[in-house]
This record gives C-alpha cells, sequence and structure tokens, in this order.
C-alpha cells in the first residue's frame, strides 16, 4: 500500500467520522468540533493527492491552499466557539432546540414576525 493511499484513506474516514459527529450530536461544542474533523480530513486529502509536477514532486499550489485553510478554519472555529458560548448564555442551554413547525404555519408566529418588521 501506498504512502498517498494510507492518507486519502486516512482522510477520508477522518472526514466521515467529523460528518457523523456533526449530524448525531446535539451540543453545538460536538458540532463545531465535528466541522473541524471534517476540515481536517479534507485537508489530509489535499496534501495526500496533489497532482505531480514532471520531477516527480508535488505541486506547491494544493499546499498553500491547505496553509491557507487551516488559518481561515481557526479563526472560523474561535468565531462558532464565540456564538456556541453566547447562545449558552442567552438560553441557558449549549444546543439548539428544533422548532415544532415552520413558523409561516402559525398565524401568531406570522403574525409576531410582520410586527417585528414594521
Amino acid at each position: 500500500m501506498s504512502t498517498d493511499l494510507i492518507y486519502l484513506v486516512t482522510g477520508a474516514g477522518v472526514s466521515m467520522l467529523g460528518f457523523r459527529g456533526f449530524v448525531t450530536r446535539a451540543h453545538l461544542f460536538w458540532k463545531i468540533l465535528g466541522i473541524n474533523l471534517m476540515g481536517s480530513g479534507i485537508f489530509l486529502i489535499l496534501i495526500a493527492a496533489p497532482p505531480r509536477l514532471p520531477g516527480g514532486e508535488a505541486d506547491p499550489v494544493p499546499q498553500a491552499m491547505v496553509l491557507t485553510g487551516i488559518v481561515v478554519a481557526l479563526s472560523a472555529t474561535a468565531l462558532a466557539l464565540g456564538v456556541a458560548l453566547r447562545v449558552a448564555v442567552r438560553t441557558g442551554r449549549p444546543y439548539l432546540e428544533e422548532e415544532a413547525g415552520d413558523p409561516v404555519d402559525h398565524p401568531t408566529a406570522a403574525s409576531e414576525i410582520r410586527r417585528e418588521m414594521e
């Protein structure tokens, strides 16, 4: 088995694990962690499978994109954790509850929305 294949399979596994954590967990911290795992798996795939230059060396452009992506992911994670903390402080719960239905279906909720818009 080649090294590239090991990195590709590991990246795909980490991405799937992150997606599972994001979808199955209600706690906001675990959702943020799942999104980070998905991103890390994608970074691993991008590093493992770059196009090769004629000398057998990897193309440096995908590597530079991954480095930029890591910086963006770090700042997005900090923002997401700040928003999650704000939600937890305001609602008293570290998760978001699902609504009972679409607010448009409820006439009282729709009228409240219209009043807020005016």
